[in-house]
């Protein structure tokens, strides 16, 4: 009976420690496409219905709005993350999976009278920069 039950117990420990293995390979075969684009920033503009970035592309500049509600959200789709000035900053990325757009940072100076930020021109139309929907397309 003594050996019964050590067989049992010692089973009991090592097949699970046998096949765990196999189902943590098998579980690993899902993987998603995730991936980002990192794009240099040249100027900022902060407005009442978000953020009015223009950013670097390989035909020149281009400009794309980011909502308010995209950095208020809990694990919203925008956050922006602080730096002291430097030269390297400032940047976006642009998170995707699935070859659909995630979330982005945005990585800029903590100073406000760094070169980058800016005030938009009075009379300008920034509602072009912000579409109803909720994509995020970079021009390349």
């Amino acid at each position: 009976m003594k050996k019964f039950m050590l067989t049992l117990v010692f089973l009991a420990f090592i097949l699970p420690a046998v096949f765990t293995p196999i189902y943590a390979q098998d579980s690993n075969d899902r993987t998603s496409d995730v991936y980002y684009v990192n794009v240099s920033v040249e100027m900022i503009y902060p407005t009442y219905m978000g953020y009015v970035v223009l950013y670097r592309t390989q035909k020149g500049v281009a400009a794309i709005g980011i909502p308010n509600r995209w950095f208020s959200e809990a694990a919203g789709k925008a956050g922006i993350v602080q730096f002291p000035y430097g030269q390297d900053w400032p940047s976006m990325s642009v998170f995707y999976k699935d070859h659909e757009f995630s979330h982005l940072r945005l990585y800029v100076s903590r100073t406000k009278a760094h070169r980058t930020w800016g005030n938009m021109p009075l009379g300008t139309d920034i509602s072009r920069f912000f579409p109803d929907d909720e994509s995020f397309v970079l021009q390349f």
